[in-house]
């Protein structure tokens, strides 16, 4: 099953994110399909950037957000 997720990436404490479009048995900073987007909480307000149709493509074709992700598509507009 294809998941869109977080990857986490940046320094210690300082946490900066892509989402990604991976297979679900991939490790979590491992191998993915496709970069979509990044997350970067570091910054006031949280900065957040997808690409609103690769994003519906890919939950055209079934893939699942996780929750963390799925919050952050409500926020930019992608899903309702």
């Amino acid at each position: 099953m294809v998941k869109i997720r977080l990857k986490r990436m940046g320094m210690k404490k300082k946490p900066f994110y892509r989402i990604v479009i991976a297979d679900e048995r991939s490790p979590r900073d491992g191998r993915f399909i496709e970069q979509i987007g990044y997350y970067n909480p570091m910054e006031k307000p949280a900065e957040v950037k997808v690409d609103g149709e690769r994003a519906k493509y890919w939950l055209s074709t079934g893939a699942q957000p996780t929750e963390t992700v799925r919050v952050l598509l409500k926020k930019t507009g992608v899903i309702d």
